[in-house]
């Protein structure tokens, strides 16, 4: 062979597997709006101010969780810029920050955005973008709805699957129970109400009455009293937690003691068991999903030591007793999951695939045994809890995690 002729056949042979590591390079990495070797940028949309804003802690702790996240080298090499709105929890706001999120500051995606109002207000604007909505801080069951909307997702167990799971328990306890129904008259209270009769499904009749209250009712005492009437031996109250607490005084005051569960949303023990009495709440039922940073028997549990570390070094200021801080910490963590599992397709059509490709995730904060499952079908990535009481000054927890699959 000449010289010549070899310098060619060399220099063609070098173009070539340059030409083909760089194909391979350009596959192997694919981006949107949002994405880029260095950044990846996430909105978020929080009640910071208004009625709502004791949840801002949500938010915060979020961010908190990026920034260490991003100290630590970011999401292969790509550090998180989260850029997070206020709304005050007003719909049209959500709506003018949604758009300036996804049109002026190029998110990839919106993540963990409070409420169900404030997020349904934007959920056909999402889905006509094709800008991921993911895990939405909201209960409501239409955020699995993968047919209809395929970018919106929620991420705390439904309200329809909780009150699915206090069926299950009835049933198994109280067989004969005559339930006694207050719930609050807004798609709140009626995916409650669905999830019940789900559970009970042939059992159904044990409701012996339904009393909805609307929330500018000052009081829900007559409510109660009726609810006693009807001869209810389960009182079950799907209130917000000002309304949860006048329930659980009233009770008391007539001398009606049921078998009482109230929901998740409305155990807090400051926000509600405190202002209703220590002592007239012995006994009270709920469920829950996460850690309490308040309860001493995580003390030396593995999930909670690293959320406290966390805590102390990039959240100091922060309550640990609050469950909005909890369950933030835990949001961000399945966040961060779903984009390790994109690799470098930065794509929103992959970070959809991913999140609905979750399998078994357990974050550091929710309770042991609960996991988290996702399939391009099913968009609940929280579907079991576990019975609690009230008991002294705290929540017990007690029993089996339950499932909300009406399967099981």
């Amino acid at each position: 062979m000449t010289a010549v002729r070899f310098q060619v056949v060399a220099f063609s042979a070098a173009f070539a597997l340059c030409t083909a590591m760089s194909s391979e390079a350009l596959a192997q990495k694919k981006y949107d709006t949002g994405a880029s070797d260095t950044e990846i940028k996430i909105g978020n949309i929080m009640p910071y101010s208004g009625p709502a804003s004791a949840y801002a802690a949500i938010g915060r702790t979020e961010e908190a969780y990026f920034n260490k996240i991003n100290a630590e080298g970011g999401i292969g090499g790509r550090k998180i810029k989260f850029i997070s709105y206020d709304d005050g929890y007003s719909p049209p706001k959500t709506v003018e920050q949604a758009r300036k999120l996804v049109e002026s500051d190029g998110v990839l995606l919106i993540f963990g955005s409070l409420g169900t109002s404030t997020n349904g207000a934007i959920r056909k604007y999402m889905n006509e973008k094709k800008v991921p909505q993911l895990f939405v801080a909201s209960g409501a069951s239409k955020w699995n709805d993968p047919k209809q909307y395929p970018w919106s997702m929620g991420w705390q167990p439904s309200y329809v699957s909780e009150a699915r799971i206090y069926a299950k328990y009835i049933m198994k306890e109280k067989p004969d129970a005559k339930i006694g129904v207050l719930y609050q008259n807004d798609d709140f209270g009626k995916d409650y109400l669905k999830g019940l009769k789900d559970g009970l499904g042939p059992k159904a009749a044990m409701i012996v009455l339904q009393e909805p209250y609307d929330t500018s009712e000052p009081a829900i005492d007559e409510h109660v009293v009726k609810l006693k009437a009807a001869d209810a031996d389960v009182f079950i109250s799907i209130t917000s937690p000002k309304f949860a607490a006048q329930g659980i005084k009233k009770a008391a005051e007539i001398g009606w003691h049921p078998m009482h569960i109230i929901s998740n949303v409305s155990a807090s023990v400051g926000g509600v068991i405190e202002p209703a009495g220590f002592e007239i709440s012995q006994g009270i039922l709920s469920a829950s999903y996460t850690k309490d940073g308040s309860d001493p028997q995580w003390n030396a549990d593995d999930g909670m030591k690293k959320f406290y570390n966390f805590l102390a070094q990039y959240d100091p200021k922060a309550n640990k007793l609050d469950a909005g801080v909890v369950f933030g910490y835990a949001a961000a963590q399945t966040m961060v999951k779903v984009l390790q599992m994109c690799g470098d397709d930065l794509t929103r059509e992959n970070v959809m695939r991913q999140a609905a490709s979750l399998k078994d995730f357990a974050p550091d904060t929710l309770l042991p045994g609960i996991k988290i499952n996702t399939a391009p079908d099913n968009f609940a990535p929280i579907e079991q809890l576990q019975m609690m009481r009230f008991k002294g000054r705290k929540w017990e927890l007690f029993g089996d995690i339950i499932s909300s699959d009406l399967g099981h």
